[in-house]
């Protein structure tokens, strides 16, 4: 009986053992390696495709190489020989290793690695009888030259994973995947990469490996220097490497939980972006750039409401201008402080896509301004008063205490909507101190608003100044309601661009806050001569309304599903993307892009007088001009990175590719029709 028992279990071993066998070759085995031919399918399934692959499971302490060895070493080959019809592809290499061969620098594997080889599989095909030959070289402290010979014979039928499909699906997932990052490489060896996920915070580690040999010193070190939005490696060029010729390889990252991965990159030949060069610029430079951007953002048109608005302030008083002036510059430079500090905080990945201006991408935020502002209208209209007495009368009134308030209160108005503009000479100003350490990146937003602040400034060191102010009186009732235009028309701006930013329902909501905001306004102003419980009362009416009001920003916050889609400003424009950019590049066009959004009012002027300017729109057209427009109304990460690519982190940004040239002309901020025509010309 055990005999019977015994020749049982070997028959079943033998015919059990036999389809595991079918799906893996017999192994080429070595003290330093065991090799096979191996499926992911148990059946060759006519007319799909499936997979064979090389599999080497190496000793402890030895390694293969990868496809570009680097500076030793030989990579293994595979030759599969396969009936008539059936048609196999490349091999599908996974991510090397980097790994030290004394001096030398190498790309190897270790452990174990599959060398997966897709086939198609005929329609008519009965099976598949594969035959290969492969041959490796194996080292450690020596290099072994090694090969084999396998045999691996598949029954046609319907395909199923086999027991070695989980080695597959590793393996695939092991092979660089390929990402929409814009690459260059710069003459001097600078290996850029853009992508809205790459940055300080999310990359830890970060090295290039080439596809061909030669290109790069592979021993040499990679500094690595990260961005928002971007990573540039400092290679050294190789005895391959050239200036004009793009360069191909894998991208090793590791995350900043140490998790590993490799991408595929194609960098093509060009400068290093000014994101990574803005950190050379001395500080001092920036500084004065950002102050220069400070004074000159006292003339953009988002500015204008609130400089009127205290300019009437100033005017009101003569004996303390200089407490007033005081007041106001800290009100400005405490807002760039946090605003400075809130953007620091962004590219620490709090808010990874945020730039110049980001506050105005969050619905809730413009609907809260634009009752502010209507609010700010309504006092100047007289339906209520703040602060202590009239604006009318000599001296008094507003250089009680609370006038110092409001002129505090002032300068924070003016920070947050200058904000949608971006002045000349802050372009790189804000680009270096979002790169630079976080100290001297608040260094230069302080300097910013110390620029926007210095015409109110200098009225507390140059007392003289004040006399050029006209003296108090009547005039000044009649200018405060005409001052209160302005504030109702950047409340009517605020919805327009909320009617972008969150649809119908959206502007909806902050009409119905406008609504309580008006009849909180009314209630003041009832009360404010009556008793003093009847102040008391509409106080605490008043407040109660305003709470309502705020109350509707979570669900504005909460972005309504009716939004609409981002907008072509100009007639005739395509919508901006970089593969579009490029396709209009390669077909010689001269390309004019066109940044904006619908919350930067210097982007709309620009774009009402210059660009939809019959003369403007006759040039494109004889210049056969492409138009993209790029809508940053709602801060998309990747129109964040294009931009980063240019040096800035705002808008507008104005660009024209002529054909030949590698680099885009960048015309000013402020437009016109003559300055967009000599361009072209």
């Amino acid at each position: 009986m055990v005999r019977y028992l015994l020749v049982f279990g070997l028959l079943t071993a033998l015919f059990g053992a036999a389809p595991a066998r079918a799906l893996e070759s017999t192994p080429v085995i070595t003290p330093q390696m065991r090799a096979s031919l191996v499926s992911d399918s148990d059946h060759a399934a006519p007319g799909a495709t499936q997979r064979l692959g090389l599999l080497l499971r190496i000793a402890p302490g030895w390694h293969v190489y990868w496809k570009n060895p680097g500076e030793a070493g030989a990579p293994p080959e595979l030759r599969l020989s396969l009936p008539p019809g059936f048609r196999p592809g490349a091999i599908e290499w996974p991510a090397p290793a980097r790994l030290r061969e004394g001096p030398l620098l190498v790309y190897a594997y270790s452990g174990e690695v599959l060398l997966s080889v897709p086939v198609t599989v005929p329609a008519d095909a009965d099976g598949l009888h594969a035959r290969a030959e492969a041959n490796w070289l194996v080292c450690k402290d020596i290099c072994i030259p090694q090969e084999g010979r396998f045999r691996l014979d598949l029954p046609a039928g319907s395909a199923a994973p086999s027991a070695e499909a989980p080695l597959f699906a590793a393996a695939e997932r092991a092979v660089p995947r390929a990402v929409p990052w814009q690459a260059t490489i710069a003459p001097d060896g600078t290996l850029a990469v853009l992508g809205s996920e790459l940055g300080p915070t999310t990359i830890r580690a970060a090295s290039f490996v080439p596809d061909s040999e030669g290109a790069i010193v592979d021993a040499a070190p990679q500094p690595l220097r990260a961005v928002p939005g971007g990573l540039a490696l400092a290679l050294k060029r190789g005895k391959q490497f050239s200036a004009g010729r793009p360069l191909s390889g894998v991208l090793l990252l590791t995350d900043r939980a140490g998790l590993p991965s490799a991408v595929a990159l194609r960098a093509e030949p060009g400068p290093v972006p000014p994101m990574f060069a803005a950190p050379d610029t001395p500080l001092w430079r920036l500084w004065a750039l950002a102050f220069a951007g400070g004074v000159l953002l006292n003339l953009m048109p988002c500015v204008f409401p609130v400089l009127a608005m205290k300019a009437l302030a100033l005017a009101a008083t003569r004996e303390r201008r200089g407490g007033h002036a005081v007041a106001y510059g800290s009100g400005v430079l405490t807002s760039f402080a946090a605003l400075g500090g809130a953007l620091m905080l962004a590219r620490e990945g709090l808010a990874s896509a945020a730039g110049w201006g980001f506050q105005f991408a969050s619905p809730g935020f413009v609907a809260a301004t634009a009752w502010v502002m209507l609010a700010i209208g309504l006092n100047l209209s007289g339906m209520f008063r703040v602060g202590a007495g009239r604006f009318a009368g000599a001296g008094q009134g507003l250089g009680a205490r609370g006038g110092a308030v409001g002129s505090f209160v002032t300068g924070v108005l003016a920070v947050l909507v200058a904000t949608p503009c971006s002045a000349p000479f802050m372009a790189i100003a804000v680009a270096g101190a979002l790169a630079a350490p976080p100290a001297a990146g608040l260094s230069v937003f302080l300097a910013m608003g110390a620029g926007l602040a210095a015409p109110y400034l200098a009225l507390a060191v140059v007392p003289g100044l004040a006399r050029l102010l006209p003296r108090p009186g009547r005039w000044m009732e009649w200018f405060r309601r005409v001052l209160a235009l302005p504030m109702y028309a950047t409340a009517a701006w605020l919805l327009w661009v909320l009617d972008q930013e969150a649809g119908r329902s959206g502007l909806f909501l902050a009409l119905g806050g406008m609504a309580l905001v008006a009849l909180a306004a009314f209630v003041l102003g009832a009360t404010q001569d009556a008793t003093p419980g009847r102040r008391r009362a509409g106080v605490l009416g008043a407040t109660g309304l305003a709470v309502a009001a705020f109350a509707l920003l979570p669900a504005l916050a909460a972005g309504p599903a009716d939004a609409g889609e981002a907008r072509l400003f100009l007639p005739g424009a395509e919508p901006f993307s970089a593969a579009r950019l490029a396709a209009l590049r390669a077909q010689q066009r001269p390309v004019f892009v066109d940044v904006t959004a619908s919350w930067c009012l210097t982007c709309l002027v620009n774009e009402r007088v210059a660009l939809e300017s019959a003369a403007v729109q006759s040039a494109f057209r004889d210049h056969g001009v492409a138009v993209l427009v790029g809508d940053w109304t709602r801060q998309d990460p990747a129109l964040g990175a294009f931009l980063r690519a240019q040096g800035r982190e705002g808008v507008p940004l104005y660009l024209l590719y002529r054909p030949g040239e590698r680099s885009p002309h960048v015309l000013d901020q402020i437009l016109t029709p003559a300055s967009v025509l000599a361009s072209l010309r």
